[in-house]
């Protein structure tokens, strides 16, 4: 018995269009990590297929409740660079509230959108076809075409661009997991400060520019009492208030780790010896005149062994760097409450540096 024969399906030019572009974008998300590389891909194919005039894919700022343009291509492309649209306002405004699309294929038979190109003339707006990125419940961003081909914003054509705003939305989705997987990985739980696996990183690189800087290790006195008394769990939140201090006396410029324990580390890029002892001596001061856990009905005072050293003066390689300024909070120990500089020995009874406070 002859088994029955089913139809063979003939694949149009378009539709083998798209699966060109599918293909091409899955080979891209899958071949990079890098967010700008992928979305320029996916926007590049699109502008291939859609033949607009201006094209442009925005982001959301939750922080702002703006959009920004993270690519835009054609006339007044660079004019867009830095220009951010209140969530609402616009075309790419309005799609990023509602989350819905829109498709405007002759803005002159919509009176709305006329009057928005009446109102924008530079914009020259003949056509509109914006999609929202999204992401379960979340709108991520905007793409917006100007000007594009009316016969190519049928519904298929439209259900095509939406699949290429869903691509858009894994690429920027992996993005963001990829950063957070990254933070995680240089990022102590306990203080939110650098871990010691970033430091090496970090002195391998200035070692690398060889320029100066300076390293600064700190010990917090009698710090095991704390833990002794009352218990773990309130020396971890000592800890991370101890972190919080450090990230608001040193400021951007520097950056502030966690080695272990209740050991610190901070790192002066850029510092001589003179300039990073005037930011440990403020440090110094700001840990003890600071009252810590008055949240958990405390207030403790604190102190801390303070060693610094600086490259290349006093070491000029990664572990001879390190071993330096470790010596020297080691000799600060020595009396507790103290700094100890590679050079000069403890800082004890020692007149404060002009503008320290």
């Amino acid at each position: 018995m002859l088994k029955e024969r089913r139809p063979f399906e003939v694949i149009d030019s378009r539709q083998l269009d798209h699966l060109r572009v599918f293909h091409d974008v899955a080979r891209a998300l899958t071949s990079s990590l890098e967010l700008e590389e992928i979305l320029s891909a996916i926007m590049n194919k699109m502008a291939q297929f859609f033949g607009p005039e201006r094209w442009s894919m925005l982001m959301v700022d939750e922080k702002t409740n703006q959009l920004f343009y993270a690519i835009a291509v054609g006339e007044n492309a660079e004019s867009l660079r830095g220009l951010r649209v209140p969530i609402g306002e616009g075309v790419a405004g309005w799609v990023a509230q509602t989350g819905n699309p829109l498709v405007v294929p002759d803005v002159r038979l919509d009176p709305h959108w006329a009057a928005f190109a009446a109102k924008h003339p530079d914009l020259n707006i003949q056509s509109i076809a914006c999609v929202p990125v999204r992401s379960g419940d979340k709108t991520l961003g905007v793409i917006q075409l100007l000007n594009s081909k009316l016969d190519l914003l049928s519904e298929y054509s439209i259900s095509f661009l939406r699949i290429l705003c869903d691509y858009a939305a894994i690429a920027i989705q992996n993005a963001r997991s990829m950063t957070l997987i990254q933070e995680l990985t240089i990022t102590d739980d306990c203080t939110g400060l650098f871990n010691a696996r970033h430091l090496y990183t970090m002195i391998e690189e200035e070692v690398a520019k060889k320029g100066e800087f300076s390293l600064l290790f700190i010990d917090l006195d009698r710090f095991k009492s704390v833990n002794d008394t009352h218990g773990h769990l309130i020396g971890s939140r000592l800890l991370s208030e101890v972190g919080n201090l450090m990230r608001r006396s040193l400021g951007p410029a520097s950056s502030a780790f966690r080695y272990g324990g209740d050991e610190f580390v901070a790192m002066f890029p850029g510092l001589g010896k003179t300039a990073a002892l005037a930011a440990t001596l403020t440090l110094y001061e700001d840990l003890r005149r600071s009252r810590f856990l008055e949240g958990a009905g405390l207030s403790l005072g604190l102190s801390g062994s303070f060693g610094l050293a600086t490259f290349p003066e006093d070491a000029n390689t990664v572990q001879t760097i390190l071993r330096a300024a470790d010596e020297m909070m080691y000799a600060a120990k020595t009396t507790r409450d103290n700094i100890a500089v590679a050079g000069q020995g403890l800082l004890m009874n020692r007149p404060k540096l002009p503008g320290s406070r």
